[in-house]
């Protein structure tokens, strides 16, 4: 398996093409068929020529066509510098999204996600259905997420939900049905080369004459259908809309399913003669899951179980039959019968309120309250936990935002003057409660009979309270001379009641420039450009996610319990330092570009140039005691940078009325630095480990030796694979092999840190790229999404645990182990590879069936999708698309957890009456 090349030969032949400059007519009917659009730039709204940000918009002719199931796939790829991936690859899993890279060691590094107004993160988008979203708007640079102060630093997408039209009741109806399978495997070893290997190596087994492949066994064909419908209609003072959506789907690992209902209702009327706006907006949604209760083990468990094992229960016991040499792997199909559930109750709603004072006087009103509950149910039976164990948690959020803002916006003569000045206050509520029990003498009840169990373990139950408030303020100006030259300013105020007295207050500014060249007299006369401007900007932004309401104080926590006569009692210990003096993560962002539209805009190109640093970034850090009360303090001590360079571009190279291609493209070159982990505190340096190891081969198949892998270190960009160098493999005198290790600085081979280890590449990937091509003859049309990631490695830590045959036979291992004969898991840089890839993401076909004379039905579309077409990649692992992340220690590292890979075909229907 070693060093395998695996790909996915696609060619596309496209037709030459010669784009000719429009004539002064030409150019003037197509500028006036093309309004410059409204966009929703925070809490402000501004248009395409007014623009000085980096800010980008995404509407719905624009979104992916294939089918999707969460807002976010709508977008995936269209976007420079926006990263989307799944942060688990089971169905009940958040995206991870990244703009413009990481930013904060803590957390705080998904961007603030705003729906109509309401402020939430990426778990509100599960409320939202797909085809109830009007647009998408990324604000990526400091001098636009300044708005948004302490929230704003890691980026801002704000959706815009679809809204009523005046007319008549209108219906509209999307569904979809998909089969997804399983289309790659591990090669691990058959029934019958499982034993044939054990024998001719001498390795005693217990055969129990079966020839099973447990990593199907566990599988199954997943079927998912998507329904959506809308109403929608209004007058000339009000409208409405209001949509029901649901979603039902099965996955490809048996007893996986997730139900999910959503509604949304949008309301708008015109009160006093047209005084008063009033708009009311509700959405909510009910979700009810099961997945695997441990990915890793079960997946672990299903590729190295014998596969002499049946697959079914033993008769005689009545349950599946273990392993008992194989302490860290559970038969599979008895992990298949842990109930682990979750459901969760999503609801929001939000009403405005515009008085149109004067004629270029508005006074907002906006109010909002988001209501969230999640509920963890849990059983291990008696077949992979001694005596059963249950588990019932719940999680409570409300979150109540209220805001006034008064806008005034003038346009006189070649002078346009845009300005708002906001206050606002937010209060949010976290609650919950878990409890755990174990030492139950039946399976039959589970976590719905927690009085069945004998056991409460110590530290097994627990709840918290959290009552954060927020309150800000807000200025804003824009500035317009004869649509050439723009300013804008933005200077918001935040003061959380997380922070101690000392730093309550955070003050986040941000300026920008903005020349539009292609206004100016002397462009007239290349009659090519349509557009051309370039734009500057600095601003910073904030980050409070790292803190919770209590950190700046002193806190204890339960560490036992002692009897004093007949009262048990709990004993207390200090959990960390006081530090009065914590604050707010800024990031200051400098952004330059430009944007460019030739030929009628059927040449479009947008670059982009950021420059960020992160400074007084939170950290714990291990510290002395005494001086310090306890051994860890957190700190405002760090800093980190980002930079890179964003281009996208879209061509239209063909237009006519019966044929028109597509092809939009983008490609961001990033990097990252983190720059110290040190400073005074009180008068006492403090600083972090110089290697610290962030991720590595963790849990399940880890057999002992140095497993950590990827570090942080400062100087060198976040996440760098710091590993002993292999100089090939060496006998070991008993028909084997090992890792023969350099040492690399002369004084005997010594892996602890800092010895004989060397920086041999990073785990975030240094180019990303997305490109979608479209094409339509008459009413059929054909898209396809493909995108990558280069510059990159990935240690392939499943094969140096399944390449091991000191794990045979307890373990099995995969078909190459035995001609190569490695019988070592030292982690070294033999498994790093390459994870350069360019995947295809989906191909979608379609069919807008033409209506005539027909009363009541209004458009008929029918659409084809395959999700996951295939990966062009060097990787020898399953796919270089792994489930990393900083947040479970699996950063750059492919350990053993990887959802089977799945191929979804989707048939899809819109009706439109």
């Amino acid at each position: 398996m070693k060093k395998e090349k695996h790909f996915l030969t696609t060619c596309i032949i496209v037709s030459s093409f010669c784009l000719q400059p429009l004539s002064a007519q030409e150019k003037k009917q197509h500028t006036e068929s093309i309004p410059d659009s409204v966009l929703n730039i925070g809490y402000a709204q501004g248009s395409l020529i007014n623009l000085s940000g980096s800010v980008e918009r995404i509407t719905e002719q624009q979104m992916n066509k294939e089918q999707i199931t969460n807002p976010l796939e709508a977008i995936q790829g269209r976007v420079a510098g926006l990263t989307i991936l799944k942060s688990s690859n089971g169905m009940a899993a958040l995206e991870s999204v990244r703009m413009r890279g990481t930013t904060s060691l803590t957390s705080g590094n998904d961007p603030l996600i705003i729906v109509d107004g309401v402020l939430g993160d990426l778990t509100m988008l599960t409320s939202i259905y797909p085809a109830d979203i009007e647009s998408f708007t990324i604000l990526k640079d400091a001098s636009e997420t300044a708005q948004y102060g302490s929230r704003g630093a890691s980026g801002v997408i704000n959706i815009v939900t679809k809204k009523g039209t005046a007319g008549k009741t209108r219906i509209n109806y999307s569904g979809s049905f998909g089969i997804a399978h399983v289309y790659r495997h591990l090669d691990m070893l058959s029934g019958t080369e499982y034993r044939r290997v054990a024998t001719e190596n001498g390795l005693h087994f217990l055969d129990k004459g079966y020839d099973t492949d447990f990593q199907k066994e566990i599988e199954q064909t997943g079927l998912q259908q998507n329904h959506n419908i809308a109403f929608y209609g209004g007058g000339e003072t009000s409208n409405y809309r209001v949509s029901l959506g649901f979603q039902n789907r099965e996955g490809v690992v048996r007893h996986e399913n997730m139900k999910l209902f959503t509604s949304n209702m949008n309301m708008n009327q015109k009160l006093l003669d047209g005084f008063i706006d009033c708009e009311l907006g509700l959405f909510g949604s009910v979700k009810r899951n099961r997945t695997l209760f441990d990915y890793q083990k079960t997946f672990y468990s299903a590729a190295t179980f014998n596969p002499t094992y049946p697959n079914h229960k033993n008769p005689e016991t009545g349950g599946w039959d273990q392993i008992t040499t194989a302490s860290q792997i559970t038969n599979p199909l008895a992990w298949m019968e842990v109930n682990n559930q979750n459901a969760t109750s999503y609801f929001s709603a939000h009403a405005r309120l515009t008085f149109h004072l004067l004629k270029d006087l508005k006074l907002v009103l906006f109010g909002s309250y988001t209501y969230s509950d999640s509920e963890d149910s849990q059983y291990l039976p008696t077949s992979v936990w001694a005596h059963g164990q249950a588990y019932r948690g719940d999680r409570k959020s409300e979150s109540l935002l209220g805001n006034l803002m008064l806008t005034y916006r003038k346009h006189k003569g070649v002078h346009f003057f845009d300005a708002l000045a906001l206050g606002e206050l937010e209060k949010d509520i976290y609650k919950g409660f878990y409890t755990t029990v174990t030492n139950f003498s039946s399976d039959e009840t589970g976590f719905d009979n927690l009085q069945g169990g004998a056991l409460r373990p110590w530290e097994g139950t627990g709840s918290y309270f959290e009552e954060p408030h927020l309150v800000s303020f807000l200025g804003r100006v824009n500035y317009t001379f004869d649509n050439r030259y723009v300013l804008t300013l933005n200077a918001r105020t935040d003061a959380s009641s997380k922070f101690g007295k000392n730093h309550k207050w955070g003050f986040f500014p941000s300026a920008s420039i903005a020349w539009n060249i292609s206004e100016e007299a002397f462009m007239k006369r290349f009659r090519y450009i349509d557009n051309l401007k370039i734009r500057m900007g600095y601003g910073l932004a904030g980050n409070q996610a790292g803190i919770d309401s209590y950190t700046t104080m002193a806190l204890v926590r339960p560490n036992g319990i002692t009897p004093t006569g007949n009262a048990p009692l709990v004993t207390y210990e200090n959990l960390r330092n006081i530090n009065p003096n914590l604050k707010w993560e800024v990031k200051r962002t400098f952004n330059a570009g430009f944007d460019v539209g030739l030929y009628g805009n059927r040449l479009l190109l947008s670059v982009n140039y950021y420059n960020s640093k992160t400074t007084d970034m939170l950290y714990s850090y291990n510290v002395s005691v005494p001086p310090f009360a306890h051994n860890t303090l957190l700190a405002n001590l760090g800093s980190m940078r980002n930079s890179g360079t964003e281009i996208s571009i879209g061509i239209t190279p063909l237009k006519t009325q019966d044929m028109e291609l597509n092809i939009n493209a983008n490609i961001t070159f990033q990097q990252n630095k983190l720059l110290s982990l040190s400073g005074m505190y009180n008068g006492e340096y403090v600083s972090a480990s110089e290697y610290t190891a962030i991720a590595g081969l963790n849990g399940a198949g880890t057999h002992g030796g140095y497993n950590n892998i990827v570090y942080q270190i400062v100087g060198q960009p976040l996440g760098v694979f710091y590993l002993p160098h292999c100089e090939g493999l060496a006998a070991d005198g008993k028909g084997g092999y090992t890792y023969q290790i350099a040492d690399l600085n002369g004084g005997g081979v010594n892996l602890e840190d800092g010895e004989d280890r060397y920086i041999a590449g990073q785990a975030i990937p240094k180019t990303l790229l997305g490109s979608n091509i479209s094409f339509r003859y008459k009413n059929i049309d054909i898209s396809l999404q493909i995108n990558g990631a280069f510059g990159h490695k990935i240690y392939n830590g499943t094969s140096l645990s399944y390449m091991n045959m000191n794990s045979l036979p307890d373990y099995n291992v995969l078909e190459e182990a035995p001609k190569q004969m490695i019988k070592d898991q030292t982690a070294t840089d033999y498994w790093l590879e390459k994870g350069d890839y360019v995947n295809f993401d989906y191909l979608t076909i379609g069919w807008t069936i033409p209506l005539k004379h027909t009363r009541f039905l209004k458009g008929v579309r029918l659409a084809g999708t395959v999700n996951n077409l295939g990966t062009i990649s060097s990787y020898s692992g399953l796919t270089p698309l792994i489930n990393s992340s900083l947040a479970d220690n699996t950063l750059g590292v492919d350990d053993k957890r990887t959802y089977p890979l799945s191929r979804t075909y989707t048939i899809s229907l819109s009706l439109n009456f």
